[in-house]
């Protein structure tokens, strides 16, 4: 098992999760984030840290391998992020939008 960021990230990023990690396994998208799925201890302590429960394991909602490979992908071309940083002004409006990966998601790195 994994952990993964999923569609609630997207254009809210909150950044809270990356300083918690014991192994710094998050990368950096322009409007999200990922989890580098082979670095990932399993160990969850990022999962409470996101205000919009972006985070998930790869056995809870991903049964189409879809985020599995978004965060696999991603995670090898974006910058890995460590510190916090202030989330998008509309951070809290964004966290309401539902399906956001066909309309919003940017795969230009942060």
């Amino acid at each position: 098992m994994t952990y993964l960021v999923t569609d609630a990230c997207i254009r809210c990023k909150y950044t809270d999760c990356v300083e918690v990690c014991p192994v710094d396994c998050f990368y950096e998208g322009e409007n999200m984030l990922v989890i580098h799925p082979e670095e990932c201890i399993d160990c969850g302590v990022c999962v409470p840290e996101c205000p919009v429960e972006a985070i998930v394991p790869d056995t809870e909602d991903d049964k189409d391998g879809k985020w599995l490979k978004i965060n696999a992908d991603y995670a090898k071309v974006w910058p890995n992020i460590t510190l916090r940083k202030d989330p998008p002004a509309d951070a809290d409006e964004m966290a309401k939008v539902k399906d956001k990966l066909s309309t919003l998601f940017s795969s230009k790195a942060g």
